[in-house]
C-alpha cells in the first residue's frame, strides 16, 4: 500500500483531532489578513480567504508566496507549509512588515519555527507522501472551525467519503474539470492539482459560472465534470449536453475532495505510476539562494 493510501484513509481521525483543538494566534474577526502558501497550501489558502470573507469577518487575501506584496498592510500573515522549509515562504515571511505572523505547519522543528513569531504545529497530519492529502484537508478543518464554520459531523462525512462510489465514468474519462463556488472555488483547484500531479491527467478548475466563458467548449463524452457543493441554476443541464459525466455530492465539499484523492490514486496506479512519488515533484521545493 502506498503512504498516500494510508494518509487518505486517516483523515476522519486528523479532522476530529483538528475539531479538538482550540490554538492561539489565528485571525481575529476584523483583522486584515494575508494567508500565503505554495501548491496545494495555495489552493487551502483561497478557500479559506474566501469563506472568511463571505462570512464578514475581516478582509482576507490570499497569495501565493512568491507573489506576497510585502509592503502591503495586514494585521496579521497566516503561512501555510507542511514541511516548513519551502524557500517561497520563509521568504514571504522575512519580507513581511507584519509582526504577528503564524505558521500551520506540519513540523514546527524546521526553520519556519524561527521565521514565524507564532506556529501552529500539525504534526498528527504530517506525511511520508510527496502528495498533500491529509495535511492540506486539516489545515482547513482547523482554518474553518476558527471561523464557527465547520460542522462538527465533517469526521463522519469523511468517513462516508472514503467508500463513497467514484463518479460515473471516471476511471476511464481523458478530461476532468472541477467547478466550485465562492470558497470551494480553491476545492476545485486543489481537486484539479491533485489528479493532474499524482495521474498526470489533463485536469482544469474554474469558478462555476466561469465554466461557460470557454472552458465548457472541451467537455464532452469522456469528460468528467465534478462539481465542490451546489451547482449553480442550470448549469448541470449544460454540462449534461455535452455529453460529459457529471459529479454532485451531497457531502461537504471538504469532504467530497477525499472522493477526488482516492480518484487520483486510483488513475496513477491503473497507469502504472507511482502516487507517492509524482513525476519531476519533491516533498519540499527549497530553492538555492543566489
Amino acid at each position: 500500500m502506498a503512504h498516500v493510501d494510508e494518509e487518505i484513509a486517516s483523515q476522519p481521525e486528523c479532522w476530529q483531532r483538528a475539531l479538538d483543538l482550540t490554538p492561539k494566534h489565528l485571525p481575529e474577526p476584523g483583522e486584515r489578513v494575508a494567508i500565503v502558501g505554495c501548491g496545494t497550501s495555495l489552493y487551502i489558502a483561497q478557500a479559506y480567504a474566501a469563506l472568511r470573507e463571505t462570512l464578514g469577518l475581516g478582509e482576507t487575501d490570499a497569495f501565493a508566496a512568491s507573489e506576497f506584496p510585502a509592503a502591503r498592510r495586514y494585521d496579521r500573515v497566516v503561512a501555510l507549509t507542511r514541511s516548513g522549509t519551502t524557500t517561497e515562504v520563509l521568504d514571504a515571511l522575512a519580507r513581511s512588515r507584519c509582526t504577528e505572523t503564524v505558521a500551520i505547519t506540519g513540523d514546527p522543528a524546521t526553520p519556519v519555527g524561527a521565521a514565524a513569531r507564532h506556529v501552529v504545529p500539525l504534526e498528527f497530519a504530517d506525511e511520508k507522501s510527496v502528495v498533500q492529502t491529509r495535511f492540506a484537508t486539516t489545515a482547513l478543518v482547523l482554518l474553518r472551525a476558527h471561523l464557527g464554520a465547520a460542522p462538527q459531523d465533517l469526521p463522519e462525512q469523511a468517513s462516508r467519503a472514503l467508500t463513497a462510489p467514484l463518479p460515473e465514468g471516471a476511471l476511464g474519462a481523458k478530461q476532468f474539470t472541477f467547478l466550485g463556488t465562492r470558497w470551494t472555488s480553491g476545492v476545485a483547484s486543489e481537486a484539479a492539482l491533485k489528479v493532474r500531479e499524482a495521474s498526470s491527467s489533463w485536469t482544469e478548475s474554474y469558478p462555476a459560472m466561469e465554466y461557460r466563458h470557454g472552458p465548457i467548449s472541451v467537455s464532452g463524452p469522456g469528460s468528467v465534470v465534478w462539481f465542490f457543493g451546489a451547482p449553480p441554476t442550470g448549469l448541470v443541464q449544460q454540462v449534461e449536453a455535452t455529453g460529459a459525466h457529471v459529479s454532485v455530492s451531497d457531502l461537504d465539499p471538504l469532504a467530497d475532495l477525499i472522493r477526488a484523492q482516492r480518484l487520483a490514486v486510483e488513475l496513477a496506479s491503473g497507469r502504472g505510476l507511482d502516487p507517492d512519488q509524482p513525476r519531476n515533484l519533491t516533498r519540499s521545493i527549497v530553492l538555492e539562494q543566489p
